[in-house]
């Protein structure tokens, strides 16, 4: 069964979507984006969201103290990390804290020294300009010339209409075993607000194809 991680909610109308739908993750952005939180505002949120849906804080590049912090205030349940962070970054990490790791992959760029110390991959479409969030699929046929062995989510311009199509070709790819889940953000808004109507679609879209 492909996981489901809705990322970029910052408003409480956000989460009674998603406490409807529930999908297995949700995102709260910390780093420099349109769709940055705050901690007081993620603990809000938090405090909203059912429990059984899992809490990942997205982060570029933050100091070890202010992801700890906002780790122990139990806000995230996940760590995403999606800057330069490398392993010796990441070991720091794991010594004060126990929390599952996933470091994005930018496809299509150099996927050299990619930390192995970590538990998930998310494989998005590399950019200069930005860590992530570019709303555009990387080349699926550059999967099978990654030299990962972990599990991983893909993102990177996922919308409900081609999402079906995309999980397919990736369950095709050397790394098919790996596949653990689909992440999206801007493929389920309208105008930079998350839309309830795309949510649902998406959602309903992957797990169709969980129930083939």
């Amino acid at each position: 069964m492909k996981q489901i991680k809705i990322c970029g909610l910052s408003k409480p109308e956000d989460i009674a979507v998603v406490n409807n739908l529930k999908p297995e993750y949700v995102g709260f952005v910390f780093a420099k984006s349109s769709r940055k939180v705050t901690k007081q505002l993620a603990m809000v949120l938090k405090a909203l969201l059912d429990p059984s849906i899992k809490t990942v804080g997205v982060f570029v590049n933050e100091s070890h103290a202010e992801i700890i912090e906002i780790v122990g205030a139990n806000i995230i349940d996940v760590v995403q990390l999606h800057g330069n962070e490398d392993e010796e970054y990441i070991e720091k990490l794991r010594q004060n804290m126990s929390n599952e790791i996933i470091k994005s992959v930018s496809v299509g760029g150099s996927e050299e020294g990619v930390p192995n110390n970590v538990d998930k991959y998310l494989l998005d479409t590399f950019s200069e300009k930005e860590a992530g969030g570019t709303g555009k699929t990387f080349d699926l046929q550059l999967l099978d010339n990654l030299e990962i062995n972990k599990p991983f989510f893909v993102a990177g311009g996922l919308t409900p209409e081609n999402v079906t199509e995309i999980i397919d070709k990736v369950k095709v790819s050397k790394h098919k075993d790996l596949f653990c889940g689909v992440d999206i953000s801007s493929g389920v808004e309208t105008n930079g607000i998350k839309d309830s109507l795309k949510i649902e679609k998406f959602i309903n879209e992957v797990r169709g194809m969980n129930n083939d």
